[in-house]
């Protein structure tokens, strides 16, 4: 299914970075400090949209321009694949429908809609408005974006060889929402040669994956977590095929681990990390296998946070989610 070659890899980060710069990879010291272990953060925090996704999205758009000639696309999301989608219909001149969940955020829709998309709330999570979008797309034969895909990989695969080949990493940890940040740095990985473990992270309160790979099946699992970009209930079938085959090393994190490590990267680095973007210091943080004399890398995926919930996590507290 994701049968790319560094060549692959490499036309398609020309393609990103005909768009936006490489984010930067910084060591931050004071972060070692607090892991006992040599620290990088991938700072895709820094991306015109405010996250990763955007990448993906970049090569999803170039390829799907020459594929067919599409008057609007829709797409379901909790708000980093939707702003991807928003950001790269407007560059490319389509209509976009983004449909959300109810009592999504709010700055999130917020930064969709500046981009021209249409923001439909729809559903109690996002599988009921990937499934609305769905019909909504079927019924009006229009082209629905979905959260992974190939083309979406290639794009996100740019951050991978951006960041692999910075230092000699023991391992990197990226957070697991729909799975294309981890399929794409597990993807670079092979294509670059290199022997760096890739750590899939997930929230406790979105055990789908989890439970799925355990399980080796499609497992629905209720989402109890404030980290939206992580708020998965049911894997994607492509993504869930492509993990089975690779096997990556899972770590869970409960929401305080999340909220510790959002207040550490503003302390240590004055950084703003939303939720799932937190998720790989957090994971980190709480690795057994991480140890003294070690180097690692941290994916920052993404800073769209609502500033209320923001507000509240370094006051000390953490939202939690309904």
């Amino acid at each position: 299914m994701l049968n790319f070659d560094l060549a692959d890899l490499q036309q398609a980060a020309k393609e990103v970075h005909a768009v936006m710069q490489p984010t930067p990879q910084y060591h931050w010291p004071l972060l070692s400090e607090r892991l006992g272990c040599e620290v990088w953060v991938k700072h895709e925090d820094c991306t015109p949209a405010g996250a990763f996704k955007i990448r993906g999205g970049i090569t999803y758009f170039n390829r799907l321009a020459q594929k067919q000639n599409v008057r609007e696309v829709v797409c379901a999301t909790r708000g980093n694949h939707g702003i991807s989608v928003a950001f790269n219909a407007a560059r490319t001149g389509i209509k976009a429908t983004v449909f959300v969940p109810f009592g999504n955020s709010v700055e999130k829709n917020s930064a969709m809609r500046s981009w021209g998309a249409n923001v439909v709330e729809r559903g109690e999570d996002f599988q009921e408005s990937f499934e609305y979008a769905h019909e909504y797309a079927a019924r009006n034969e229009l082209h629905l974006v979905p959260s992974f895909a190939p083309d979406l990989v290639l794009g996100v695969a740019s951050l991978a060889l951006e960041f692999l080949p910075a230092a000699q990493f023991d391992r990197v940890y990226s957070p697991i929402g729909l799975g294309s940040g981890v399929a794409a740095l597990l993807t670079a990985r092979k294509a670059l040669g290199l022997k760096t473990e890739i750590v899939g992270v997930v929230a406790s309160g979105a055990r789908a994956y989890a439970e799925s790979m355990q399980q080796r099946r499609s497992i629905d699992v209720p989402v109890t977590t404030f980290a939206d970009g992580m708020a998965c209930r049911r894997p994607n079938p492509q993504a869930l095929e492509f993990f089975l085959s690779q096997n990556p090393r899972l770590v869970e994190v409960e929401d305080d681990d999340i909220a510790q490590a959002m207040r550490l990267y503003f302390s240590a680095t004055h950084h703003v990390a939303e939720p799932a973007g937190a998720a790989s210091l957090a994971a980190a943080m709480k690795d057994p296998l991480r140890g003294a004399g070690q180097r690692v890398g941290v994916i920052l995926s993404g800073a769209n946070v609502d500033t209320e919930v923001f507000l509240n996590v370094l006051a000390g507290g953490v939202a939690v989610a309904d």
